[in-house]
């Protein structure tokens, strides 16, 4: 889409990237947890590169090994970036005991380890969809050891 004015906005201030989840209440851990594992856009991209996002470390690694083909649209990069942080957090909280989604008070989902330790995996996500570094499965590695 072609529109001057947002155009001249993104230049000066970049492409807008993040994502928040607003709950009310008590509305359930599952059904954060789930809300967040949906990452349509990178289980799209996945599934057209034969690769299957099973929530476990092996499908991390399989997403490290994808040729960046998404880096050439500027307007899915920072969707895909999210996802691949959400994504990354779900295998965290399902493959890594006592890790668990916590939302902060500005919506912003994180995951906190066991040892109390959270875990912006977004910003994470962000970084591997722009530059592959650090690549989803050495920070799952990292982050479960700790």
């Amino acid at each position: 889409m072609n529109i001057p004015f947002l155009d001249n906005w993104r230049k000066k201030h970049g492409s807008a990237f993040g994502v928040a989840v607003f709950t009310e209440g008590d509305g359930g851990a599952e059904g954060v947890a789930e809300l967040l594992s949906e990452c349509e856009l990178l289980r799209s991209q996945a599934h057209e590169a034969g690769v299957e996002l099973d929530d476990t470390v092996a499908s991390l690694e399989a997403l490290d090994q994808l040729v960046p083909r998404w880096r050439e649209d500027e307007e899915a990069l920072p969707w895909l970036g999210n996802d691949a942080g959400l994504y990354l957090g779900t295998v965290l909280v399902r493959q890594v005991p006592g890790a668990m989604w916590v939302i902060w008070p500005n919506g912003q989902p994180v995951v906190r380890l066991r040892s109390g330790r959270e875990v912006d995996v977004v910003a994470a996500g962000h970084e591997w969809a722009t530059s592959g570094a650090p690549e989803l499965s050495q920070f799952y590695a990292e982050t479960s050891e700790t």
